[in-house]
């Protein structure tokens, strides 16, 4: 059981940290929007923990994140707004309100039955913040491949979506021309709207597959850097770099770290 004391001290650590008087320059200066996109980069070091199945490196990863979630309350504190306590009392709130099931008096649900549920609830919640629209809350800052899947699952609960996946290729097949058609024209602004156009549609493939886009595309960032640093490691042996070597050579040794992978995979 996680000792109630440790939570106190990392809350007292961070009103030492903020003390106008006795307290670290930096961490005095900060406020809301510059911590912001230090919480960003922590929930992705969280997620790039997970991935490498670091377990050591995902406690301290989680720690870092929560001393993000300390900071913002420890400076909301300061304005009177609301406090570390005040937050954790919230989401425990939510998260017995959103599941009547465990903590409440209506029957077992299927995990699907849940996803339902728990979707009329927090539509129900939206019209308490006198956000109607469907959209309303669909965090802008999110990662643009995540924002647009969330923003297609939503507009497909209301049926606007494609009835199946091949549909969603077509479209795929029929964006990707149109970029074809811009860049050979060589309209650059163009260009870049058919481009958005086409991952959009890329991110509803990727609901429509049950994939979590920035997943995927981060699974295929590491599967780069590894095949890339194989080539580095083929030319390292012969004493010469990457810019010593020439595309058709890199090409032939990436296409043997990639069938060197099919061969023995991990």
């Amino acid at each position: 059981m996680t000792d109630p004391s440790a939570i106190e001290s990392l809350l007292d650590v961070m009103r030492r940290l903020r003390d106008p008087v006795g307290g670290c320059p930096w961490d005095r200066e900060q406020t809301f929007a510059t911590i912001a996109p230090y919480t960003i980069e922590e929930s992705y070091e969280v997620a790039d923990a997970i991935q490498r199945d670091d377990m050591r490196d995902l406690k301290e990863e989680l720690g870092d994140l929560l001393f993000q979630v300390v900071f913002h309350s420890r400076l909301a504190e300061e304005q009177g707004l609301f406090d570390f306590h005040d937050v954790a009392a919230a989401m425990s709130e939510k998260l017995i309100r959103r599941h009547p099931h465990v903590f409440g008096d209506v029957g077992d649900r299927t995990a699907d039955e849940q996803n339902v549920a728990w979707e009329v609830t927090k539509a129900e919640e939206r019209k308490a913040k006198n956000k109607t629209g469907i959209l309303d809350d669909v965090p802008v800052g999110l990662p643009a491949l995540t924002r647009a899947a969330k923003l297609t699952k939503r507009a497909a609960r209301v049926g606007f979506d494609w009835p199946n996946v091949q549909e969603v290729i077509d479209k795929l097949d029929e964006e990707t021309a149109e970029l074809k058609v811009e860049i050979r024209a060589g309209d650059l602004d163009k260009a870049r709207e058919e481009l958005g156009d086409l991952l959009f549609v890329m991110a509803n493939l990727a609901r429509k597959l049950d994939v979590e886009p920035e997943d995927a595309l981060r699974l295929t960032n590491a599967k780069f850097v590894r095949r890339f640093q194989s080539i580095e490691d083929a030319l390292r042996a012969q004493g010469r770099t990457p810019d010593q070597s020439n595309l058709e050579e890199m090409d032939a040794l990436w296409n043997a770290a990639k069938h060197s992978e099919r061969e023995n995979p991990s």
